[in-house]
């Protein structure tokens, strides 16, 4: 983690991709994370969010926080907030402390906000659009929509998902974010 003077605000994300696509997304918003002490951090897992917002908390008295999760791992962001000494209740909403639920994933939500057309724009220019066909063409995908096809082709290699995660929030109409990155983004800016 970055010194105490160099960090005003941690985002804190589950992995590498959701970096890359914050990264890009900051790009896209003309929002230069450097000058604002914006540090996105990868959690490697949001297992560790904990760890992590203990350490940065104890490292940065009185810097800001907030981050992004998959729905389903609610449970461990309230973890990481009880553990770190910030008082939750049980129906509090995440969203008060700054942390952004995607639905399913990243993923999902890039794929729902661009729609099937533009992602599959994206895997062409990246030159993986006969990749995701094969994908598609195999017997266990065959009968799934186009919408899970490509949430679970993009991540079937961690440099893909890096990779499209960040082109695919280039694509993006800034004035049609998906829910959870504008609200992130918001919070990061306030």
């Amino acid at each position: 983690m970055e010194t105490a003077t160099t960090v005003r605000t941690l985002v804190l994300v589950e992995g590498d991709s959701d970096v890359a696509a914050l990264r890009a997304l900051a790009r896209l918003l003309g929002c230069d994370l450097d000058p604002h002490r914006i540090y996105i951090q990868s959690a490697h897992g949001v297992t560790n969010y904990s760890r992590l917002l203990v350490e940065f908390l104890r490292t940065h008295p009185g810097g800001r926080f907030c981050g992004m999760y998959d729905a389903a791992d609610e449970r461990h962001v309230r973890r990481a907030l009880a553990y770190a000494g910030i008082p939750i209740d049980a129906d509090e909403c995440l969203e008060s402390f700054g942390f952004f639920a995607c639905v399913a994933d990243l993923e999902d939500e890039l794929v729902r906000a661009l729609g099937v057309e533009a992602v599959e724009r994206v895997l062409e220019a990246q030159g993986e659009l006969t990749s995701f066909r094969r994908f598609q063409a195999m017997p266990q995908h065959r009968r799934t929509p186009v919408h899970p096809q490509l949430r679970r082709f993009l991540g079937t290699r961690a440099t893909r998902k890096i990779r499209s995660a960040q082109r695919l929030v280039e694509a993006l109409d800034p004035a049609r974010l998906p829910r959870p990155l504008e609200q992130l983004m918001v919070t990061v800016d306030a």
